[in-house]
């Protein structure tokens, strides 16, 4: 089954025909290998590893420099992500590149009509499935310099630690509060294993590191984004860890004294648990004897049930008006 946006393209299918075409942005489904059917050549460009681990060559990567005839942009909720890649695609192609934009219309795909205008000609050639599909043509080439989209930033409750980010990464500007509670929780006793899983930026595991430096720490995420800004936190910070790609324990083989986690529950514009439901329900294969597994979520996300279903009992290490942070172990 394709997604929306894939069955809108799909009525378009002579655009690709015996061309080369490199798909990006937020696309989900194998539409990419149906259209090497007709296409020339087909290339896929994505952030997400949940994504690029389960389709064929997909290039997971925070930059890619190779050029097509047609850029297919599949659009997402996140407007910084989605102009950090589309200035970076643009200014590797050449006057005349064509792009057809694709995305629901609650993403906000209408957007790109005011992001592109100064750059080329751009208008809708299609409406259906709640979505809209934009041509676009390159006029003139968009200046991009990937050292400067870096973000940089600190906190009182972080102490000398400063946070690097790329755009599109989960709390790229500021500490959320979910995770300034989850800290609160962080004393100088953690030792052993200790697993940040969805790690973002790298705020709790490098905070933890700093705070404990005798604990072996491994940092993991899906985004190619979060991972790249993980691996600078450390190195600016002069911290030791080891930041690796994995949809929840996918990639995973150790297991650990303490896995720790602010767990995603948004899914563009939507609230997905597929994420977190597998880390509770999977954490005790991955924790050593009497290991614990610590997150922190919305007060009214149902997890403490699900806590107790697999582990039996939970304990609430801090709580505010918004935020809980749960406790179980082995």
């Amino acid at each position: 089954m394709i997604s929306l946006e894939s069955q809108v393209l799909e009525r378009h299918l002579h655009l690709f025909q015996d061309k080369t075409i490199l798909f990006a942005g937020g696309i989900n489904d194998d539409f990419p290998q149906q259209i090497r059917q007709v296409a020339k050549n087909v290339e896929v460009w994505s952030w997400y590893f949940d994504y690029a681990r389960t389709q064929s060559a997909v290039n997971f990567s925070v930059v890619f420099d190779k050029t097509a005839d047609l850029i297919v942009y599949y659009w997402t909720k996140n407007k910084t992500e989605v102009q950090f890649q589309l200035m970076q695609l643009l200014a590797n192609a050449k006057v005349g590149q064509e792009v057809l934009i694709i995305g629901e219309n609650r993403c906000g795909v209408r957007s790109a009509e005011k992001l592109l205008a100064e750059f080329g000609d751009i208008g809708k050639i299609d409406s259906a499935r709640r979505c809209g599909l934009y041509h676009f043509q390159l006029q003139k080439t968009p200046q991009f310099e990937l050292d400067k989209c870096w973000a940089i930033y600190e906190n009182s409750l972080l102490g000398d630690l400063k946070i690097y980010s790329l755009p599109g990464v989960f709390s790229a500007n500021e500490l959320d509060n979910g995770s300034a509670l989850l800290l609160s929780t962080i004393d100088t006793h953690i030792r052993g294993d200790v697993l940040d899983l969805g790690c973002g930026a790298g705020v709790i595991g490098a905070y933890l590191k700093k705070q404990n430096p005798k604990a072996n720490v491994m940092m993991t995420d899906i985004h190619a984004m979060a991972i790249a800004s993980a691996k600078k936190t450390l190195a600016e910070n002069q911290l030791v860890g080891n930041v690796q790609a994995s949809d929840v324990f996918s990639h995973i083989q150790d297991k650990f004294d303490l896995i720790i986690s602010n767990p995603p529950f948004h899914d563009g514009v939507d609230t997905a648990y597929r994420a977190v439901n597998e880390l509770i329900k999977q954490a005790k294969w991955y924790l050593k004897d009497g290991g614990e597994l610590r997150i922190v979520a919305n007060a009214f996300l149902p997890y403490p049930d699900l806590l107790d279903q697999y582990f039996g009992s939970h304990d609430v290490l801090a709580k505010n008006g918004k935020f809980k942070v749960y406790s179980v172990r082995t």
